[in-house]
C-alpha cells in the first residue's frame, strides 16, 4: 500500500527534507498562473485566438493556485517536526512570505501612483497588512499587487497549522482516506453554499455573480479544505498508506478535473474539480522522491526554475500590467494587439522579464531574509543556501502560490482574478 517496498513508510532511512520533483512542479503552476494573466490581455488581433485563450486558458490559474494550495499542506506536514514551537514556526513562515510581499507592495504603489492611479486607502492598506482576500470588494482585493491575494489565504493555513497538525495526527491512519473524501466533499458543497448568495452584481472576470465568485474563490476560509487535504495527504505517505497511484497516472486525473473546471457552471469550476487530482499527483511525486526515484520535475533546471517561482509569482503580473503588454496604460482588454508571431513574442518578452526579475528579488530579497532570520542556526550551518533543493511552500500564485484568474485591466488597480 506505501511507495515504499514492503510496506514500510515511504522514504524510511532517506533524508525526507528534500523532494525536488515538488520544487520543479512549483515553477510549472506558477507558469499556468502567467498563461492565465496573459490571456486577459487578448493580445493576439485574431479574436479566434484570444477567444480561444480565454476559454482554455482562463481558469489555468485556478488549477495553479490549488496546487500551491494543497502544497502548502502537504510540505508544511512533510517536513514538521516534534517539539517545534508555534513562535519559531511563525516566524520561518512570516520571513519567507511577507519581505517579498512587501517589496512587490511598495513597487506596485509606485508604478500606480507613476501611472496616475488613485490611491486610496482600501485599495492599499489591507493588501499590505495582507487581510484584503477577506474583504468582498474589488479594490480591496485587487490591491497594489493583485496576486498577492493568495498570501491573505497562506497566511491563515500557518495560523492554523499549529492546530490543525496535531488533530491529524490523532486519526487513526485507516481513516486518513476517509477524511480526504470529507474535504473533498466540503469543496464541492461550498459552492452549494454559495447560491445563496447574491446574483449580481457579475464578476467581470467570470460569468457569476461576484459574491460567490468571492466566497468560493478568494474567500480564506473557504480555502482551508485545501491545506487541510494535502496535510491529510502527506501523513498517508508518511503513515504507508498510500496507494500505488503513479504520477502519470495521477496527471491525467488533473487534466480531467480542469476539464471539469472550465465546463461546469456558476461556482462549481472554481476550485474542487481539480483539488483532489491535484493532490494525488502531489502526494504520487512526493512518494517517489522519498522513495529515490527519479521525476522528470527534479532537473536542474526545473528545480531552479522551481526555486524562483514564488518570486516570480510576485512580479509577473506588475510586468504584465506595466510592461510591453501594457495592461495597465491601455486600461482594456485588446486595446494594444499584435500579429499571431509578435503577440507570441511579446508574451515571450514578458515572461523573460518576469523570471528576471523573479530571479533579482530571489537572490536579493528572499534568499539573505531567509538565510538571516529564517532559519535556526544549526539549520544553516548544515543545509547551505536557503532554499536550495527543498520543496517550499511559499505560492508562485501565483496569482501561489499562485495567482489568479484573469484580471481586471484596468489602469493601476492590480485586481487579480
Amino acid at each position: 500500500m506505501s511507495a515504499a517496498a514492503g510496506g514500510a513508510p515511504a522514504g524510511s532511512g532517506r533524508n525526507l527534507s528534500r523532494l525536488p520533483s515538488l520544487t520543479g512542479m512549483r515553477w510549472i503552476a506558477a507558469l499556468l498562473v502567467f498563461l492565465t494573466h496573459v490571456s486577459v490581455a487578448k493580445p493576439f488581433d485574431t479574436p479566434a485566438l484570444n477567444d480561444f485563450m480565454s476559454d482554455y486558458l482562463s481558469r489555468a490559474g485556478f488549477l495553479g493556485v490549488g496546487f500551491f494550495f494543497v502544497l502548502s499542506g502537504f510540505v508544511l506536514t512533510w517536513s514538521a517536526k516534534e517539539g517545534d514551537r508555534p513562535s519559531a514556526f511563525y516566524r520561518r513562515r512570516l520571513f519567507k512570505l511577507y519581505p517579498n510581499h512587501a517589496v512587490t507592495w511598495l513597487v506596485g504603489l509606485l508604478l500606480m501612483a507613476r501611472a496616475g492611479a488613485e490611491l486610496t486607502a482600501a485599495g492599499t492598506v489591507p493588501s499590505l497588512l495582507l487581510l484584503q482576500s477577506w474583504i468582498p470588494s474589488l479594490e480591496v482585493i485587487g490591491g497594489t499587487n493583485g496576486p498577492s491575494w493568495s498570501l491573505a489565504c497562506e497566511v491563515l493555513f500557518y495560523l492554523s497549522f499549529p492546530v490543525i497538525l496535531p488533530l491529524v495526527r490523532r486519526i487513526r491512519p485507516e481513516r486518513l482516506w476517509l477524511w480526504v473524501g470529507v474535504m473533498t466533499a466540503v469543496l464541492f458543497a461550498l459552492p452549494l453554499i454559495a447560491q445563496l448568495l447574491p446574483g449580481s452584481p457579475n464578476s467581470p472576470w467570470q460569468p457569476l455573480s461576484f459574491w460567490r465568485y468571492w466566497f468560493v474563490y478568494f474567500l480564506p476560509a473557504a480555502r482551508l479544505p485545501e491545506f487541510v487535504l494535502g496535510i491529510l495527504l502527506a501523513r498517508i505517505v508518511r503513515t504507508g498508506r498510500w496507494v500505488a497511484i503513479g504520477w502519470p497516472v495521477a496527471a491525467l486525473l488533473t487534466v480531467a478535473g480542469y476539464a471539469l473546471m472550465i465546463t461546469l457552471p456558476d461556482a462549481w469550476g472554481m476550485a474542487a474539480p481539480t483539488a483532489l487530482p491535484v493532490g494525488l499527483l502531489i502526494a504520487a511525486v512526493a512518494a517517489r522522491d522519498a522513495a529515490g526515484v527519479g521525476t522528470p520535475f527534479a532537473g536542474r533546471t526545473m528545480v531552479w526554475l522551481g526555486e524562483v517561482s514564488f518570486a516570480f509569482y510576485m512580479v509577473h503580473f506588475l510586468v504584465i500590467q506595466y510592461g510591453p503588454l501594457g495592461l495597465a496604460a491601455t486600461g482594456s482588454a485588446g486595446a494594444n494587439t499584435w500579429s499571431t508571431p509578435g503577440a507570441l513574442g511579446v508574451m515571450g518578452i514578458t515572461l523573460a522579464l518576469s523570471i528576471g526579475f523573479g530571479w533579482a528579488l530571489y537572490r536579493l530579497v528572499e534568499v539573505p531574509v531567509m538565510r538571516r532570520w529564517g532559519r535556526s542556526s544549526k539549520a544553516a550551518a548544515k543545509s547551505g543556501p536557503a532554499g536550495t533543493g527543498s520543496a517550499s511552500t511559499a505560492p508562485a500564485t501565483g496569482s501561489g502560490p499562485g495567482s489568479t484568474p484573469a484580471t481586471a485591466p484596468v489602469a493601476g488597480t492590480g485586481a487579480a482574478r
